[in-house]
């Protein structure tokens, strides 16, 4: 691997603009990028994971230019892409292709696979014919397709063979990075091994890079060689695979791998019991660590003084009240069990009656009590006075840990804010 990264991603953001009205006034921004930084060295398999919506794809494509960045870099070889002249940004998209996840779109039904998989080569300049259909029996023939092959039509392939022809025809430009965005993702469980396996004998076989995107933490894990977990635009956790993998610091890394399946049933990861599994609204994120409303290990204020299923109970009970309810009763309506409504809050969120903390319990009681009035606007008030969090007040920053890789997570703070905050956590919660 060369000191110098082949492709510097530096602090980079897609922003794009929500509007209304005939006249489009733009009314919000959506951050679907909020500058992440990466490198993706020579011959190395990069990974970038995360859920789906959570800015993978947007980019993949702001990094080949398919769509402008709003701020930040993108270097390639030492280059900034942004300021190449078209001459040189046709070189750059011939060195770095794109894999897609759906190899069907990509596809012209009325091209034959020789003309699908010459096509840039015809439009980087290569008049021979002869030579094209060399170029591409020889790449067909890399990723195992046989001699009778390059005369067909897509609709005779299965999904597997789709996607060894689209890496056939990234591969016929001889690039230097392939960005895999989802490649496998479309593919059944055997199928995905055998494209994954092909990949990596591609990658040894030419040195390779590969930035591998992929919601699924497994499909990294088996090919990647470091990782960086994407969440909401914003990089939480990297390192190298097989040590965020084996040693997760974030909870929503933790989340990701308590949702890959094993038949293994000694193995187990983290809890993944969220405290909601609805992703909030890119349009409008949540302050301070955008994972905490849904974070099972969310950090209590220092005075706190709850178990930690009753910590959690409260703090979901204080999050539900901002979930947009239209009134006092569709909130009710949203709870379970029978009884007063106290007694309904408290077996819908599994919140002991009374909470140990005095000062908790007198909260929660205001909180039911302005609840009861009708008063749902004003009903968390004194709630989020008691408990708001660090990781509600203050962004964390992606840094090393004193233990190993970086990771965006106040647990791991070692200066202000909210450091007594982390001391408890650390004592309260498993990390």
């Amino acid at each position: 691997m060369s000191e110098e990264p082949l492709l510097s991603v530096r602090n980079l953001e897609k922003h794009f603009p929500v509007t209304e009205g005939l006249l489009r006034r733009q009314v919000d921004t959506v951050r679907a990028v909020d500058g992440i930084s990466f490198d993706v060295h020579r011959g190395e398999a990069f990974g970038l994971v995360g859920e789906s919506g959570c800015g993978k794809s947007t980019t993949a494509l702001s990094i080949l230019q398919l769509e402008e960045p709003s701020g930040g870099e993108v270097l390639f070889e030492g280059e900034n892409v942004a300021e190449l002249g078209k001459r040189d940004l046709r070189r750059y998209r011939r060195q770095v292709q794109l894999v897609l996840q759906d190899p069907e779109s990509a596809f012209n039904d009325r091209m034959s696979i020789a003309e699908t998989v010459a096509e840039p080569l015809r439009v980087h300049g290569m008049t021979d014919s002869e030579r094209r259909r060399e170029v591409v029996e020889d790449a067909l023939g890399r990723v195992g397709l046989g001699e009778e092959d390059p005369d067909s039509f897509p609709h005779e392939f299965s999904g597997g063979e789709k996607q060894r022809i689209a890496i056939a025809r990234a591969l016929v430009l001889n690039p230097d990075l392939i960005i895999a965005d989802e490649p496998v993702s479309a593919l059944d469980g055997r199928t995905k091994s055998d494209v994954l396996s092909l990949l990596k004998e591609l990658q040894t076989e030419f040195d390779l890079s590969v930035l591998l995107i992929s919601h699924d933490i497994d499909v990294v894990r088996q090919f990647c060689d470091r990782v960086a977990v994407m969440y909401l635009g914003s990089l939480v956790e990297s390192g190298p695979t097989a040590e965020v993998v084996e040693n997760p610091h974030h909870p929503y890394t933790q989340m990701l791998l308590g949702s890959v399946p094993s038949l293994d049933p000694t193995e187990s990861h983290a809890s993944t019991d969220l405290l909601t599994d609805e992703l909030p609204d890119a349009a409008d994120l949540p302050s301070g660590c955008q994972f905490h409303p849904r974070c099972p290990a969310i950090i209590p204020p220092a005075e706190v003084d709850l178990p930690r299923e009753a910590w959690l109970g409260v703090v979901a009970f204080r999050l539900s009240l901002t979930d947009g309810y239209g009134d006092i009763d569709a909130f009710r309506r949203s709870l379970s069990g029978t009884g007063d409504l106290d007694a309904r809050v408290r077996e819908t969120f599994d919140i002991p009656s009374p909470l140990p903390d005095a000062d908790i319990e007198a909260a929660v009681t205001a909180t039911v009590g302005a609840l009861d009035e009708g008063d749902l606007a004003g009903a968390g008030d004194r709630l989020t006075a008691a408990t708001e969090s660090v990781c509600e007040r203050h962004t964390p920053e992606l840094q090393e840990t004193e233990t190993s890789h970086p990771v965006a997570c106040h647990r791991y703070d070692d200066d202000e804010p909210g450091k007594p905050e982390t001391e408890i956590q650390a004592n309260t919660f498993a990390r």
